[in-house]
């Protein structure tokens, strides 16, 4: 059987019939392609281990990991994403990975590892759609805007990136599709040329814009997954409100082309 694609709704699409660690059974360029014009891609059925997994992520370009993470044991560039051991359930909100350096990640990858009975879904908004979907008043008025993304909910070292500007509306380097780039307003601290009370209402407004659920996809896991998403043109959250059992991901973080500002 071959490679199979298809499009899910609102967004988004899942590929059966390849396997990652074939490196002459995709085309890199392509999965690129995807991921700029539909935001996330879910590859089914596949078995691989760490190193694999680490190796295929390659292909996409170098890799990083977000510090204050805890890693992988035996492979230091992929991080654990576990409800194992938690006394509670983990808070999670929709966001952006990383933003608030100045070259945040370009993809963010997981890999389902072990999956709860019940419950664990991820979800993903549509920023693209977030963008056309803006009252024109509100495009051309924000249309040069700068947010400040501040780290919160992670432990850093001094001597390392706390902050960083990012234009809020950035065309796609590939796509050359625009997206209304957030994350969660705890880290969208201030809009440049407002004051802070103003930027933050508008962040909310915005925030909560982006996120209606006609324009979420909501991934409902299988043991194989690997689900791959592109941070320029989406937001995600977990959902861990009715998790029934152990729920543990390992996530690899592809950093962005020398180019990619837009």
């Amino acid at each position: 059987m071959g490679v199979t694609l298809q499009n899910l709704l609102p967004f988004s699409v899942e590929i059966t019939g390849l396997q990652v660690n074939d490196a002459g059974g995709y085309d890199i360029h392509h999965l690129k392609q995807l991921l700029a014009e539909n935001g996330v891609v879910i590859i089914r059925n596949q078995s691989i281990d760490d190193d694999e997994f680490v190796t295929f992520l390659r292909q996409l370009g170098d890799l990083m990991f977000t510090a204050g993470e805890e890693a992988v044991p035996h492979q230091p560039w992929l991080n654990l994403v576990s409800n194992v051991g938690r006394d509670r359930t983990p808070r999670s909100v929709f966001h952006t990975d990383t933003s608030y350096i100045a070259k945040p990640p370009a993809y963010t990858a997981l890999k389902a590892i072990l999956l709860p009975e019940y419950g664990g879904e991820t979800l993903f908004s549509n920023q693209y759609c977030a963008f056309e979907t803006l009252p024109t008043q509100v495009k051309v008025k924000l249309s040069s805007a700068t947010v400040l993304h501040e780290a919160s909910g992670v432990k850093l070292d001094d001597d390392l990136e706390s902050q960083a500007w990012h234009p809020l509306f950035q065309r796609h380097p590939i796509s050359g599709k625009i997206a209304l780039y957030l994350s969660t307003p705890e880290r969208c601290q201030v809009i440049q040329g407002l004051n802070l009370e103003e930027s933050q209402r508008v962040i909310r407004l915005l925030y909560k814009h982006s996120i209606r659920h006609h324009r979420l996809y909501r991934h409902y896991w299988q043991n194989g997954d690997i689900v791959i998403w592109d941070n320029r043109c989406t937001m995600h959250r977990a959902d861990h409100s009715k998790v029934i059992g152990d729920r543990i991901l390992h996530r690899g973080l592809v950093a962005s082309e020398v180019d990619d500002k837009g």
